[in-house]
């Protein structure tokens, strides 16, 4: 009888109980009206610069919750979950609430949605200057998208396993994005002034969307740039990922040579003018990571030091769960993250880059379409058809799961994705539009306004101790403590810590 490759490959139990995930989430905040909340962020979650669970994404008013690496499915929700508590007690004081849909509530006109602020340090300061240039590349509206980032690591993976992990996630993210995409339909004043391809739902006064979208976050209308698309970067290894990167940072791209780091006045528009201002900006649907020392460039401690773990940022915001993702998600991408890792990984070409591009914008915006082909090593293929196969190669993976946990959640999960590859109305983007269309009269502002308040409604529900409270008032206490420290320690003038953070020979 032969062997499977999966059997082969198995990681054993030791080492799949080691398997470490964290989760980054983003949400704006909006007022019950559902728009968006301009106020500062809340002194009461502490510095966005140095929390280690609270922060804010591109703009003051977009807050990103982050849990540390944990072992276990339920003890990273947990965690996740409490943030989320501490949060939405404090701003259920103002009547805010934490918008709980990657499409964003209705937002200002593009230069009033306020820009994240870190304070006088030059760190801090950086970090405005970054999101003034990618207001100015790409447009703030758009920056306002928000997702989960799931990251994710294995025991014993060395960088060169991480980036076959990778090539093989990119070949096969088209699953994800049908399985779990949640953002069919938007409010029109994200679109406002812009060319798109949006047909109106009802009169389209109140939402736009596409009939068969799952994701209108990771298709064209999301994080994409024409700049960007000039970017080949290759994923065969850590030093031509390296290499292509650092290309990227230090090219100099006209149009932003133009706009200059500095406008007349000497105020800062941009870090730099080259095609990327740091490794951050460059977007895609999986990353390579490497936890970076103070002031160390993320290229240059990947370069060290290897792959530490991937992050994976093509999930949606769940609007049915109250934070945003549900277990039966989560194990299913570690199962598909096992399955990516452990198969034949070829090397990428131009060709198949091109293609994957392709088959991303189709999976995002027409992924539930009856007969939607993608293309696979140059043939036509059903995405449905696809979808059965990679996942049904996914099965001895969960198993395996299954087995190290002494449960049967993470099978339960692969016949729960199994199911939505057969019936497509019973997808999370087919669920949202058929609810937005049916009791909120195609209103998309009204329908994640109360999907909103429905989480929030839960989360405060739930119990809260005087313990779990005292400790967040004191996280929140030492990050002003440590973002003071921060910026007491500065010494040489922002214009001097710039240059020297910006020096291309920072990313060698």
């Amino acid at each position: 009888m032969k062997t499977s490759q999966a059997a082969v490959n198995m990681p054993t139990a030791e080492r799949l109980l080691g398997i470490r995930r964290g989760i980054e989430k983003e949400g704006l905040r909006a007022l019950a009206t559902g728009s968006l909340a301009l106020t500062p962020h809340p002194a009461e979650l502490g510095s966005a610069l140095t929390h280690p669970h609270i922060t804010t994404d591109y703009s003051e008013s977009q807050l990103e919750l982050i849990t540390g690496a944990r072992l276990g499915v339920e003890e990273c929700l947990d965690e996740l979950t409490e943030v989320h508590q501490f949060v939405l007690r404090n701003l259920s004081e103002s009547g805010e609430l934490m918008w709980n849909s990657s499409m964003p509530c209705r937002l200002p006109t593009d230069e009033t949605i306020p820009l994240g602020r870190y304070g006088s340090s030059h760190s801090g300061r950086s970090k405005s200057v970054y999101r003034m240039g990618l207001g100015h590349r790409y447009g703030r509206r758009m920056q306002t998208i928000s997702g989960i980032h799931y990251n994710w690591s294995l025991p014993g993976v060395s960088s060169d396993q991480y980036f076959a992990l990778i090539r093989n996630f990119r070949r096969n993210a088209f699953v994800l994005l049908y399985l779990y995409g949640a953002s069919p339909a938007l409010c029109p004043c994200f679109v406002e002034g812009r060319e798109h391809r949006l047909q109106p739902l009802g009169d389209g006064r109140h939402a736009l969307y596409l009939p068969y979208a799952t994701s209108l976050r990771m298709g064209r209308l999301g994080y994409q740039s024409d700049a960007q698309s000039s970017i080949n970067v290759s994923y065969n290894g850590l030093e031509g990922y390296a290499d292509s990167l650092h290309e990227a940072l230090t090219r100099p791209y006209p149009a932003y040579e133009q706009l200059g780091v500095r406008n007349p006045g000497g105020d800062y528009n941009q870090l730099g003018t080259g095609l990327l201002q740091i490794e951050n900006e460059f977007y895609g649907t999986i990353r390579p990571k490497r936890t970076v020392k103070s002031g160390e460039r993320p290229l240059h401690a990947l370069r060290e030091r290897g792959v530490e773990y991937v992050e994976v940022r093509l999930m949606d915001i769940d609007p049915y769960e109250t934070v945003g993702i549900a277990p039966a998600t989560m194990r299913m991408i570690d199962v598909f993250l096992l399955h990516c890792l452990h198969s034949d990984s070829p090397d990428d070409t131009p060709q198949e880059i091109a293609d994957l591009k392709h088959n991303q914008h189709l999976a995002a915006e027409q992924g539930r379409e009856p007969g939607l082909t993608l293309v696979r090593n140059g043939q036509q293929v059903l995405l449905t058809d696809w979808a059965q196969d990679v996942l049904e190669q996914c099965r001895p993976y969960a198993q395996a799961l299954d087995a190290a946990h002494g449960t049967s959640d993470y099978s339960a999960a692969l016949d729960q994705a199994l199911a939505r590859v057969q019936d497509a109305q019973s997808t999370p983007s087919a669920h949202v539009l058929k609810e937005l269309t049916g009791a909120y009269d195609n209103r998309f502002i009204d329908f994640m306004t109360m999907q909103s308040a429905k989480a929030r409604d839960a989360l405060l529900a739930m119990p809260w101790t005087a313990e779990q409270q005292a400790r967040y008032e004191q996280m929140s206490q030492e990050s002003v403590t440590a973002q003071q420290a921060i910026e007491a320690a500065d010494t040489m003038t922002f214009e001097e810590w710039r240059q020297r953070y910006m020096d291309p020979a920072s990313l060698r």
